[in-house]
């Protein structure tokens, strides 16, 4: 090859500047984009190793939540008698199941997303916030496959939405926020201090019975009431505002969540962007401390 040849294919390849993050300032989402296709891969990666060499494979999606739902009917709906907001707790509960198993599993597989990368991490440069990101997009599909088994539920039991089903991607968007803004912080955390992967079965565990999966929005919000405190306080935990926002659009239970919404998806914000700031600012340590 010719000296002329070798310098015109020279340019043609591509120049790559890696630039190291610019404090608290510098999100650098852009990166993100220009890496999607890893970002897909990473996520079909992970649903795929979930459920290899699995007999039942993505049943697994739809069994969790059903047989929860088993449970809390026979413990909390047939001998508590909790409540379920004038339609029959099976669907209850499965319909309070779906945003929470989602927002626990994208949780739960994105907290310890970074270290199970690590290999990859050390070798090869992309923007570190692919793989938390594609671990709770990972979750959505089985939040998918679930979602099935409510619609089917829903026509057995003669329930249709109304028109606030058209509110039901903003729901969505909002468990995802929250899943992937306190990922970002606990994997981030998780890098530094192995002891998180302990706490975060523990803390989900925890943040369910403090959101209204098992009992009813209203008995909370009226305990605030009678203690002089307003509704939307409740909102403070953002799952609950998913969870009662889910029931209202499809199943029509309770009041109207918007207040609790509202508060919910600030909490969610502020998480979604200090646990984006807090990454970005110690990512470049992760291929060394990790």
């Amino acid at each position: 090859m010719s000296s002329t040849s070798s310098v015109a294919h020279s340019a043609a390849i591509p120049t790559v500047l890696i630039e190291p993050t610019r404090g608290w300032t510098s999100l650098r989402l852009g990166d993100v984009w220009e890496y999607r296709e890893l970002l897909f891969f990473l996520a079909w990666r992970d649903v795929k190793v979930r459920y290899k060499q699995t007999a039942l494979g993505a049943a697994w999606a739809i069994l969790q939540p059903l047989l929860t739902m088993v449970v809390f009917t026979i413990f909390f709906g047939r001998l508590a008698k909790v409540g379920s907001e004038g339609v029959p707790y099976p669907i209850f509960s499965y319909a309070g199941l779906l945003p929470w198993t989602f927002f626990a599993q994208g949780l739960s597989q994105s907290a310890d997303s970074l270290v199970g990368s690590s290999n990859l991490i050390r070798k090869v440069f992309f923007p570190r916030l692919v793989i938390p990101l594609a671990a709770v997009l990972g979750a959505a599909v089985d939040f998918a496959v679930a979602f099935i088994v409510l619609i089917a539920m829903m026509a057995h039991y003669g329930i249709w939405p109304s028109t606030a089903v058209l509110a039901l991607p903003l729901l969505l968007a909002l468990a995802f926020a929250t899943a992937l803004g306190t990922g970002l912080w606990l994997s981030a955390l998780n890098v530094r201090f192995r002891d998180v992967r302990y706490v975060v079965p523990f803390f989900v565990q925890l943040w369910l019975f403090v959101t209204p999966v098992i009992y009813p929005t209203g008995r909370v919000t009226e305990m605030l009431g009678r203690l002089g405190l307003p509704a939307w306080l409740y909102g403070l935990n953002p799952m609950a505002g998913v969870v009662a926002g889910f029931r209202w659009v499809l199943l029509g239970t309770g009041a109207q969540p918007g207040g609790l919404i509202v508060a919910s998806a600030a909490i969610s914000l502020l998480l979604l962007v200090s646990g984006a700031f807090y990454f970005r600012r110690v990512e470049q340590t992760f291929a060394d401390v990790i």
